[in-house]
């Protein structure tokens, strides 16, 4: 079927159904590139664990058939100086799931990256960072085994599409000329220019499989990183689109931040992932202080790129960082750390990051009990002082060992008796205490625990009611009384009746009962509410802020609005009680 590529004999390839789940049967092809530099040290190395595991785990029943494609260096030999040859990338479209060591950027090849061309020709839109400790590993924190986070990062927009002006340059002239002419905007001549593009549909698939992994994982928050505050119409509207879209795709499965606290009373209903937002410069800030308040994240690419670095450098490094850049269908597995040339053939550095995007790998197609069997081992041989020289360094009575014998070390634990149902168990006792001791905090002291986990409200959707009550314009304005005084609202939103001159909505509240009913000496029972309501709605967008919010409502000289979506749908009520209270807890907002 190929000039160079085989697939493996015995194998049968993996394939996805059509709402994206994996068909994945006992025995697998999946694709691998070994890599550059110190690419094929720890490829063997990985491909040694894996195997084993594999092994291990299923009793021989099940086995991965590897095939070898190729990028990069290797590639370029095979193919006439192509580093990223088309057969290679119809093998991973064909695959859907491969795993690649690091590779080197050719020089004028252009490419402006292998991975960012990788990322582009096959749509992988989203760079999945998961970042852990692992017990024995060095580490600058005091207590780094609270780092367990999922990143999610978009990669397709943002800057780094790519859709630069340099300065000087004909182009760059007539944009800047554009923006200076005709959208009246200034800044210094001679300046470089860029545009960071976010769209709703880049948003909303990033924001949809962060929020469906944190479903299939159990896990409990997913948090949009954001800098919306100051790029209102990019990062801004990325929150923005986030909540959107957990609101409509994942209505039953998800409840807000503010929900969780104004509704549930800080306690998060069984089943439900709790979707929140944090500024991204004090998103490095509380990864530092309180990482476990925080489980998935989902944010754009440079944001991204940033955390990911920043988060593993908490747990050990790049060189330990497992990662992978997946579409709807394919995935692509890979080493997070660079090529490293001068150790090449040394046989010396540490496969941590290859080692557990295969890790990740494994639990992608559903092979838990091999995966988690790799982890165990690893912190038993960590656990033991048998490390790689780049721990060794940083490890008091260590024994440094090779490439492959550190991979010897693992595959030897693993041939023991590793108890896999406890280590598992044992950790999901330690998640679930700690679960219960944040949300004892959230109970008992909410606003504390709000500010110390970072929550600072910024726009009309952090502060807003959401639960939204409306009723029909034809309900009598006594049964909308009776609802009004049980649910303990002081309004209710009005939805025009079939025989209702205006088509409009409209709000109720308990002033205009009582000033239009009970003071004109009005029966209740006989009042429609559609001839009570206010009309029309006086309404705002949710990702208003809320000092905008504030002048609003004084120049109209009201108390409160309605909340609308961008489609103009209501979806909550905001009142200046709700400012109040939240500059009197907060402050002002930056």
């Amino acid at each position: 079927m190929s000039q160079r590529i085989e697939y493996p004999e015995g194998g049968k390839k993996i394939t996805a159904s059509a709402d994206g789940r994996l068909n994945v049967p006992d025995h697998p092809i999946i694709g691998y590139v070994e890599g550059d530099g110190i690419g094929p040290d720890i490829s063997r190395a990985c491909l040694r664990i894996w195997n084993a595991a594999v092994e291990k785990a299923y009793d021989g029943q099940r086995q991965i058939h590897w095939a070898e494609l190729f990028m990069g260096e290797k590639a370029a030999a095979l193919y006439d100086g192509d580093y990223f040859p088309q057969e290679t990338k119809d093998a991973l479209k064909d695959l859907l799931i491969a795993i690649k060591g690091p590779l080197t950027t050719p020089v004028g090849g252009g490419f402006r990256s292998l991975n960012v061309s990788l990322r582009q020709e096959l749509d992988l839109y989203a760079c999945v960072r998961p970042v852990r400790h692992y017990a024995g590993v060095p580490s600058p924190l005091k207590k780094p085994e609270d780092v367990d986070v999922v990143i999610f990062r978009e990669n397709t927009e943002d800057v780094y599409a790519g859709i630069e002006y340099r300065s000087g340059s004909d182009k760059n002239q007539k944009v800047a000329r554009f923006l200076r002419e005709e959208m009246g905007e200034t800044f210094f001549e001679d300046a470089g220019l860029g545009v960071k593009p976010i769209s709703p549909f880049g948003t909303k698939r990033l924001v949809r499989k962060a929020i469906q992994y944190a479903i299939d994982h159990d896990r409990e928050s997913v948090t949009l990183v954001h800098k919306g505050n100051i790029m209102k119409y990019t990062e801004g509207a990325f929150r923005t689109w986030g909540y959107e879209l957990a609101r409509e795709e994942f209505p039953d499965q998800t409840i807000t931040e503010e929900e969780l606290y104004a509704t549930h009373g800080g306690k998060r209903p069984a089943g439900k992932v709790v979707i929140k937002d944090r500024i991204a410069d004090i998103m490095f800030q509380l990864m530092l202080l309180r990482p476990n308040e925080f489980d998935v994240m989902a944010t754009m690419n440079l944001n991204g790129d940033y955390l990911s670095d920043a988060i593993a450098a908490e747990v050990g490094g790049v060189g330990i960082a497992p990662g992978a850049n997946m579409s709807d269908t394919v995935a692509v597995f890979e080493a997070t750390h660079g090529t490293a040339p001068k150790y090449a053939n040394q046989d010396k550095v540490n496969p941590g990051s290859l080692l557990f995007s295969g890790v990740m790998l494994l639990q992608h197609i559903g092979w838990v009990k091999a995966a988690e069997l790799i982890t165990a081992a690893y912190e038993k041989v960590i656990g033991a002082g048998i490390v790689t020289y780049d721990f060794a360094r940083n490890l008091e009575g260590a024994t440094e060992v090779k490439t492959s014998q550190f991979a010897d070390a693992i595959i030897d634990q693993m041939q023991g008796t590793i108890d896999i149902d406890r280590i598992r168990r044992e950790r999901e006792e330690a998640v679930e205490a700690e679960r219960r001791a944040r949300e004892q905090r959230r109970v008992v002291a909410p606003q504390e625990e709000m500010v110390a986990s970072g929550r600072v409200p910024h726009t009309v959707s952090d502060l807003m009611n959401p639960n939204l009550v409306s009723m029909l314009g034809s309900t009598t304005v006594e049964d909308a009384m009776h609802l009004m005084r049980e649910r303990r609202i002081s309004s209710v939103v009005v939805q025009p009746a079939d025989d209702d001159e205006i088509q409009e909505w409209g709000i109720m509240t308990q002033r205009d009962v009582i000033s239009r009913v009970v003071s004109a000496g009005r029966q209740p029972n006989t009042v429609r509410i559609s001839e009570v309501a206010t009309r029309p709605l006086i309404t705002v967008q949710e990702d208003v802020s809320l000092f905008d919010c504030a002048e609003m409502m004084g120049e109209r000289n009201i108390r409160r609005m309605v909340v609308v979506d961008t489609q103009g749908r209501p979806i909550g009520i905001i009142s200046d009680t709700d400012i109040f209270a939240s500059v009197e807890q907060f402050g002002l907002p930056e």
